[in-house]
């Protein structure tokens, strides 16, 4: 089968003109990333491709809308046999649905029979915090492996960054796409997620003062507007410099390859969650639209007591 993530013209010449109008809403409509729109088309061309080898021609629109629930579980079985993942095979399949959920809305092509098949089940994964102290030594000491000493700004940078993750919880784009100017508003700040959902987030006095003495010290004047996390040629900070920082922190202090960066946002609702803190606040200040997606930190809170516990109680050393 071909796998490829451009759809070469002369494949599916009797879907082909469907094929470009659902590129054109995901790209102008829809509005995904290049990344998205690339796994998208990749898996929805391996579909198709799949599909000519099943029926032994090249797919048209009525054998489109006269797929059954087997066969669309054959496929599934097609992909399980060359060792995909559950989680690749629940990615795979959900490009094919929002094909089809574009050709039911363009009335293009009409087939229910997708919705009575099941996506793979995913195993439940738990966010993976670290402990409190482990994320304080990796805030205060991640500066003595950033930069050299020509670039001490470096190290308060990524001190900076990285006290905002724990500090306030944030996904790392959260962080880097702040503007200067966007942190002007006191204790507080508006921060854009996913879906440019706005919410407002605490700010506390140590992530003030971190990101305080990082512009200070910064190099370039940082103009009202731009970006407030920049690298050593003045562009916006890239995610990688984080998740290097990260990684050689992690190394230093002798941290399980779970310490990412993320994993500082999960510390954040962990440590809020083991401290008292209710789920509806968390769940505001994390950003997340549905609350069970909160709720997997109960089971984290529970699974860190228990270490905490055992690491730490007299009797649970006997």
């Amino acid at each position: 089968m071909a796998q490829t993530g451009k759809l070469d013209d002369s494949l599916y010449p009797n879907i082909r003109p469907l094929l470009n109008q659902w590129q054109d809403h995901l790209i102008s409509e829809k509005r995904v990333s290049k990344h998205t729109h690339e796994a998208y088309l990749r898996d929805v061309t391996y579909f198709l491709s799949f599909l000519s080898e099943y029926l032994g021609k090249s797919p048209d629109k009525s054998d489109l809308a006269g797929l059954k629930p087997a066969d669309f579980r054959s496929y599934l079985a097609a992909r399980r046999r060359e060792g995909l993942s559950a989680a690749s095979m629940a990615r795979a399949f959900s490009a094919v649905r929002a094909f089809y959920k574009f050709m039911r809305r363009t009335g293009s092509v009409k087939n229910d029979a997708i919705d009575a098949v099941s996506s793979p089940k995913l195993k439940k994964r738990l966010p993976r915090p670290i402990s409190e102290q482990a994320a304080k030594r990796t805030i205060n000491e991640v500066g003595d492996f950033s930069a050299p000493a020509v670039h001490d700004w470096v190290a308060l940078r990524d001190i900076a960054v990285l006290t905002l993750l724990y500090g306030c919880g944030l996904r790392v784009a959260e962080a880097l796409s702040l503007n200067v100017g966007d942190l002007d508003k006191g204790d507080i700040m508006t921060v854009r997620g996913k879906r440019n959902k706005e919410r407002l987030v605490p700010l506390l006095p140590a992530v003030v003062e971190a990101i305080d003495n990082y512009v200070r010290a910064c190099p370039k004047k940082l103009e009202r507007g731009e970006a407030l996390f920049i690298g050593v040629r003045g562009k916006r900070l890239n995610a990688r410099n984080v998740q290097l920082a990260m990684q050689k922190i992690r190394i230093a202090l002798g941290l399980p390859s779970s310490a990412t960066p993320h994993a500082l946002r999960h510390s954040f609702a962990t440590h809020l969650l083991t401290a008292g803190g209710d789920l509806r606040t968390i769940q505001e200040l994390l950003g997340h639209a549905d609350l069970s997606t909160t709720q997997h930190y109960t089971d984290v809170d529970t699974a860190y007591l228990l270490d905490v516990y055992n690491n730490a109680h007299p009797s649970a050393k006997k």
